[in-house]
């Protein structure tokens, strides 16, 4: 059976709401200095998400289990938007992921912002108040089953890209900014992607971005 490239989309933190409890003291050090990190749910088990797509909790327990190698080696790399690619491209790379648990059915994850070309506009994205979102990136094949797309048990995890389209409601993104803050919800009326397609491109997020790269 063929395997497809499954692409799942999340909002990150659920109520808006992010554990300083989960810093570490050297990540404390590197907010104070400039640094972010976004934590929140990155995949969800036995629930139908916005793509129609459910996966089962045995498949996502052993994905994430191998995941857990490439986050101890630093490997654990992710794109800004959505590379129609199972190849993750180093010089797009813009964030690591440096920790994923379970949290009942839902797969949980702590995201360092890098200071790449990329992971300077992620940043300058999330301090200028955009929706984003976290978005599973793997190979599967897919069936139905009792009227339920079902991914199959041959579902490979590549990476977890940042994204401005979600699928999960009620969930916000929330920045850590220093080890004492407590965590920021942050919404706005536009995500990137409603700029986009009213042909806004041109306007304020190809501004921030053009200065980015300027700098």
């Amino acid at each position: 059976m063929s395997k497809d490239l499954l692409r799942e989309y999340f909002e990150l933190c659920p109520e808006g709401r992010c554990p300083v409890e989960r810093l570490t003291e050297a990540e404390k050090r590197n907010i104070s200095n400039g640094g972010v990190y976004l934590v929140g749910i990155c995949q969800k088990a036995g629930t139908k998400n916005g793509n129609g797509r459910v996966y089962r909790k045995e498949t996502l327990q052993r994905e994430v289990e191998n995941y857990q190698k490439a986050i101890g080696e630093r490997r654990s790399l992710g794109e800004l938007d959505h590379p129609d690619d199972s190849v993750i491209n180093l010089k797009n790379a813009s964030h690591l992921v440096t920790k994923m648990w379970w949290d009942g059915d839902s797969v949980m994850g702590k995201i360092e912002v890098l200071d790449t070309p990329s992971g300077k506009i992620l940043k300058e994205l999330v301090k200028s108040g955009v929706k984003l979102g976290i978005s599973s990136r793997g190979l599967g094949s897919v069936n139905e089953r009792n009227g339920e797309t079902i991914v199959e048990d041959d579902f490979q995890l590549i990476c977890f890209d940042m994204v401005s389209e979600t699928s999960t409601p009620n969930a916000f993104l929330s920045p850590q900014r220093g080890a004492s803050s407590t965590s920021v919800s942050v919404t706005m009326p536009e995500t990137i992607s409603n700029y986009i397609s009213e042909g806004k491109k041109t306007n304020k997020v190809d501004s921030l971005i053009d200065s980015i790269l300027r700098d």
